[in-house]
């Protein structure tokens, strides 16, 4: 009995001196989400409406060495050697995308997530069955039907012709499903969604999450020393709290506070190996905005990311103050600009309104409210993975 206090006190002493320091709550900030997304989400559902089902076996991928039902990409910025017979093995040339690259499957996930999303967030507008009911036959095609399925893995993702069959670091290319568990969530209490298909999207979507934590490709990426493990564990902290798996949800967390405000954030509130890029401004961005979501996912009353710092002040509050003032004004950024995409950012980035409402600061969400919504530069909206940001506000 003895032995055991001394354990729990040592344990719970360790805790408090290394980085266990809370601010106190933040006063409240109140923003209508649905008024002011409304048209915008009504929009984009009347066209959800409309769009067939969506399948990445409709788009073959001839150099994977996966099958048809398997997610297919190559890596963004590996180009044909010039010096070689068929360009092979390819080269690296940092922050240049190579438009020749295989994307379909990367464009299907993002097609399939926006029609879902948006009909989500019209469901929750108005309460129509109709928009649930539009969302069951791309769910089925997409995740269940076993012909036109994607299958829950991302062996193959992010590819290296004559290098690599596929990698780690390609799971960032499924960044945009994170909405969809969401998206599920909201719709699932309608009359027209079938209980079946949320308990099939589950198990689906849990998975893939045991696939993230249990694959070489998958340890590898939640290794990672920049944003790539950031990506990694907001999808499987989505994917967990979408499944009740909270042993998954524990190592999120644990994951945020050891290591990304521990080790990634700079005494600024910056993120060093974001700003030694070659596209530093939307690296930040990036970053920012996926470390605010994880706080979004993860904050529990009992545990509340948004309040959690460093004895050294390090903390989400930090971070997002550190880039405010190039959101508002990128002219003042004090780095070089991107190398692409440099004239798309900044939009109407998640960062900013989850921090505004989470942390009391109103200048946030006046700033969240007057960027453009959707934007319209590919690599932009690649790089947001939130796109109804009602279906995530509480």
């Amino acid at each position: 009995m003895k032995r055991e206090f001394l354990a729990l006190a040592f344990a719970t002493l360790g805790m408090l001196s290394s980085y266990c320091v809370a601010d106190p709550a933040p006063p409240g900030v109140r923003v209508d989400v649905a008024a002011i997304d409304r048209e915008r989400i009504l929009k984009a559902a009347a066209a959800a409406l409309a769009q067939p089902p969506v399948t990445i076996t409709a788009f073959p991928a001839k150099l994977s060495e996966g099958g048809p039902n398997d997610f297919y990409s190559n890596g963004d910025y590996w180009w044909p050697d010039p010096a070689k017979p068929g360009g092979l093995p390819y080269v690296k040339r940092d922050g240049e995308t190579n438009p020749e690259n295989f994307v379909q499957h990367r464009l299907a996930i993002k097609s399939l997530r926006d029609s879902v999303a948006a009909l989500a967030a019209a469901y929750t507008l108005t309460g129509e069955d109709r928009y649930a009911a539009a969302a069951v036959p791309l769910l089925r095609t997409f995740f269940l039907d076993e012909r036109t399925r994607m299958n829950p893995n991302l062996q193959f993702a992010q590819a290296i012709p004559g290098v690599s069959p596929g990698r780690g670091i390609g799971i960032i290319d499924a960044l945009h499903l994170i909405e969809v568990p969401v998206a599920v969530r909201a719709i699932e209490g309608s009359k027209a969604f079938p209980p079946d298909v949320a308990a099939s999207l589950r198990k689906w979507f849990g998975g893939l999450a045991d696939w993230m934590v249990t694959s070489k490709n998958g340890r590898d990426e939640a290794s990672a020393k920049n944003n790539h493990a950031v990506a990694f564990y907001l999808q499987l902290a989505v994917y967990a709290d979408f499944v009740g798996d909270a042993a998954k949800l524990a190592e999120c967390r644990r994951q945020y506070k050891e290591v990304f405000v521990g080790r990634q954030m700079a005494a600024d509130g910056g993120f060093p190996l974001e700003l030694a890029r070659t596209k530093p401004y939307g690296y930040s961005i990036f970053q920012l905005d996926n470390m605010a979501t994880l706080c979004q996912v993860l904050s529990t009353p009992a545990d509340d990311l948004w309040l959690y710092t460093l004895p050294d002040g390090r903390g989400i509050r930090k971070a997002v103050a550190f880039l405010y003032p190039y959101l508002a004004d990128k002219s003042k950024w004090p780095h070089k600009p991107d190398v692409q995409a440099w004239d798309g950012w900044p939009a109407r980035q998640p960062s900013l309104l989850f921090g505004g409402l989470a942390l009391g600061e109103p200048r946030y969400v006046d700033l969240w409210k007057k960027l453009p919504p959707d934007p319209t530069d590919a690599e932009v909206q690649r790089n947001i993975a939130i796109t109804q940001p009602l279906l995530w506000v509480k």
